[in-house]
């Protein structure tokens, strides 16, 4: 006697099923989602990047500034010669302070992709290198003039923004400062931020 085509290609179907729900589930369980968050009314919110070529250990430095609506405020970038990664990443922060209280935003959260970073502001876990300890206390005497902070980590699929304007920095042969968006990239990237975009990362 011969069975239906449909009930044959049925039972392929509940045979594959489970595995493909344990391919999906194991999917999910291995990627982290990752989005940008608007700060509250009121607030205004720095990301920030530090950039060094392996190869050479030329270094840049870039960050953005948006409001409570995800609005483009401010962006920098900027090359600093030869120095490390870890001391990029706290210039990136330092200049963006700078330019946060230049600009009289007084409630700032501050955002960047390097946790060592933000456990050195927050635990006051000690670092080593003498032009580690300037940059630190730099930072440091900065802070206590804003009214309110805040400092988190995020991943780097969240800080896109600020990455991109650090990899400009490489080719700026000055530092540079604006308050419009400088090409379409970033526009996107923007767009992207405010909308809520998740992205996704390997754990």
């Amino acid at each position: 006697m011969m069975l239906n085509l449909s009930k044959i290609l049925g039972c392929q179907r509940l045979i594959k099923n489970p595995l493909g729900l344990l391919s999906a589930r194991n999917w999910h369980e291995n990627v982290i989602r990752v989005a940008w968050e608007k700060p509250h009314v009121g607030w205004t919110k720095l990301n920030f990047d530090g950039s060094c070529k392996f190869n050479t250990g030329r270094a840049s430095i870039g960050g953005v500034v948006r409001d409570h609506n995800a609005e483009f405020l401010l962006g920098y970038a900027e090359s600093i010669g030869q120095t490390t990664s870890t001391i990029a990443e706290m210039a990136a922060l330092r200049r963006g302070l700078e330019l946060v209280l230049e600009n009289g935003w007084s409630q700032v959260w501050l955002e960047g992709d390097f946790l060592t970073l933000v456990e050195i502001i927050m635990e006051g876990r000690r670092v080593r290198s003498v032009e580690a300890q300037k940059q630190v206390s730099h930072i440091k005497n900065l802070i206590p003039e804003l009214d309110k902070f805040l400092i988190t980590h995020i991943y780097r699929e969240g800080n896109r923004v600020a990455h991109a304007l650090a990899q400009m920095g490489h080719q700026s042969k000055h530092p540079q400062v604006w308050r419009c968006v400088p090409n379409e990239g970033l526009s996107n990237m923007l767009r992207e931020n405010a909308e809520g975009k998740i992205m996704y990362r390997k754990r």
